[in-house]
């Protein structure tokens, strides 16, 4: 069995949100909601959080997480990730976004387990939206028949002179999985134009011709960019934690 390491990258200094990380959520930081999630991956060996923030760093260990000092000069989740592969080897690593308190172990290993001899691997949901089709916070993708990306964008895709629900568009869910060879290749390269264009790091991997497979996943990701977002998340947590008391 393949070796797989879950990396989350966790930074204090955030434009929209100083200190994501560290904010409480049912009385948790949000890195330990993540965190434990992660360590509750069957297919997983391990879980790190990677961060250049020595007050991150402090809380992680509080509760018994394992955080792995990184530079501040980083780009991107990747880099920092790819700074920790170096340390810590493995077959794969997965990438898992510090302000995802909703992830669940399952999805985790459904990415693992279903990446098969890609490089790379990220999911997708469907979009029931008009208006989250239309949304440039939304990132879009657009996949082949063999579930490998063709095309990820922020403007509404594929285009419809008329928005018709029937027509299946897909949300990309940013969790990634790279073999270790993909992952030293992905950060040698440097960002090319369509990457810059529209600020998605994972269309440098497309620009440069590797494959990235796309798996359909029931799971809904609800990321916290800003402090109003915290309220929508805790409300979901609190009613999974009383559904599962209730069992």
């Amino acid at each position: 069995m393949k070796k797989a390491v879950i990396v989350i990258p966790a930074r204090y200094a955030s434009t929209r949100f100083p200190g994501k990380p560290l904010a409480l959520i049912l009385g948790k930081p949000m890195i330990q909601w993540v965190w434990e999630a992660a360590r509750r991956s069957k297919r997983a060996a391990e879980a790190l959080v990677a961060t250049d923030d020595k007050r991150i760093a402090d809380t992680v260990a509080s509760f018994g997480g394992k955080a792995v000092m990184t530079k501040s000069t980083h780009r991107s989740g990747t880099d920092r990730m790819a700074e920790v592969a170096r340390k810590y080897p493995a077959d794969l690593y997965v990438n898992i976004q510090g302000d995802e308190p909703l992830m669940v172990p399952q999805v985790i290993d459904g990415l693992i387990d279903g990446m098969g001899d890609a490089p790379m691997a990220t999911l997708c949901h469907p979009i029931e939206k008009e208006a989250d089709w239309r949304s440039p916070e939304v990132c879009k993708v657009v996949i082949d028949k063999t579930a490998t990306a063709l095309y990820f964008s922020r403007s509404p895709l594929p285009f419809q002179r008329q928005y018709n629900p029937a027509v299946r568009v897909w949300r990309h869910v940013g969790i990634y999985a790279f073999t270790a060879p993909a992952l030293r290749q992905f950060v040698r390269w440097k960002p090319g134009a369509l990457e810059k264009a529209e600020s998605l790091e994972q269309l440098r991997a497309l620009e440069n011709g590797m494959r990235i497979k796309v798996l359909p996943t029931k799971f809904r990701c609800a990321g916290v960019d800003t402090s109003a977002d915290l309220t929508t998340v805790e409300t979901i947590l609190a009613a999974r934690h009383k559904k599962r008391s209730q069992h």
